[in-house]
């Protein structure tokens, strides 16, 4: 990868901003573990980043704590508005827990109960609004203009960004031998914006993919545009990434330090789920096992062999009653590797 003057200035920026971020006031070192079935069946050392770890069950709390604490005390004093499909709901709801702040939640209505009650055990007061995250995410902002409160975004953040960026400074702390890919979920790609920016300036040489739902692809729209799109609509199934356009900071990073993007099928995504149970016996969430299911699509069509793959295994907030249909799908579209 061969970056400008300006480029090479822009991961450097993040890459500090990395490693001052002081997540670990609320967050956890998450292990990267082995998936001993996975890497069998599939022939490569395939690593699980455990995500689904953290306090709230997801890597949102990064971001969402480096954000926070970075507020001036005037900003505190005010309070939070946020949007969320959920994860950094949860984030945002503990993190301003811990440091005394008024925080309100826009979630959709189509939120999870689990998510629901995660943010409101927090102390965070929730807000149900709209069929999907664009239009929470319209409400949140009208809330943070008539209440003077600063809006927190979900991913469209340098802070935020940074926070999340967290998990690759551990990836390659945990892993500095051979690696060949980071897999990386994306909804609106502040994940893999701080992932990419710290592995491209310390070992451009590891390929970093994007999976996407079919359903919500918005950073493999904007790659093949050239610009941000908007998705004229957005499946909920994969409810933590079901978000219709990729964020700005986000993209100025990714268009020029993703390798490559791939789509997932709901279906595919159900088998990656029990293949992460098989594993780990731990339950992921639709958008947290997008990873291993971008994994077994990259395999199959590259027939790479032999390599070490990383997978982001994102986050754990499923309701228990969706795990029947989850079971379901992975019986019938064979959940074999």
């Amino acid at each position: 990868m061969r970056c400008t003057t300006e480029q090479q200035a822009l991961l450097e920026h993040y890459v500090k901003q990395i490693l001052a971020a002081p997540v670990y006031e609320l967050a956890v070192r998450t292990p990267l573990q082995l998936a001993p079935a996975l890497s069998d069946a599939l022939g490569n050392q395939i690593l699980l980043k455990r995500e689904d770890l953290q306090p709230t069950f997801s890597f949102k709390i990064r971001g969402a704590y480096n954000k926070l604490v970075q507020l001036c005390d005037a900003q505190k004093a005010r309070g939070v508005v946020t949007a969320s499909a959920g994860n950094h709901a949860q984030g945002v709801a503990l993190a301003a827990r811990e440091l005394g702040i008024e925080a309100t939640i826009v979630m959709p209505n189509t939120t999870p109960q689990l998510k629901v009650h995660g943010v409101r055990s927090r102390g965070a007061d929730a807000v149900l609004h709209g069929e999907s995250f664009p239009f929470a995410l319209a409400h949140a902002l009208e809330l943070a203009r008539e209440t003077g409160r600063t809006f927190v975004s979900p991913f469209d953040d340098p802070q935020v960004i940074a926070g999340q960026g967290t998990v690759a400074m551990e990836i390659l702390r945990q892993h500095q031998g051979s690696l060949e890919a980071i897999f990386v979920p994306v909804g609106g790609g502040g994940l893999i914006a701080g992932i990419a920016a710290y592995v491209k300036y310390l070992r451009p040489e590891v390929r970093i993919i994007g999976v996407e739902s079919e359903h919500s692809a918005c950073l493999q729209a904007a790659l093949q545009a050239g610009e941000r799109v908007v998705l004229p609509s957005v499946g909920t199934f994969a409810d933590g990434v079901a978000v219709a356009q990729i964020g700005a900071f986000g993209f100025e990073v990714c268009r020029f330090c993703v390798d490559e993007v791939l789509t997932v099928s709901n279906d595919e995504l159900c088998a990656a789920i029990k293949n992460i149970y098989d594993d780990t016996r731990s339950i992921t969430e639709p958008s947290g096992a997008l990873a291993v299911a971008g994994i077994k699509k990259y395999i199959a069509r590259t027939g790479v062999r032999n390599q070490t793959l990383v997978a982001i295994d994102s986050g754990a907030n499923i309701n228990f009653d969706s795990l029947g249909h989850v079971a379901e799908r992975a019986a019938q579209c064979g959940a074999s590797v």
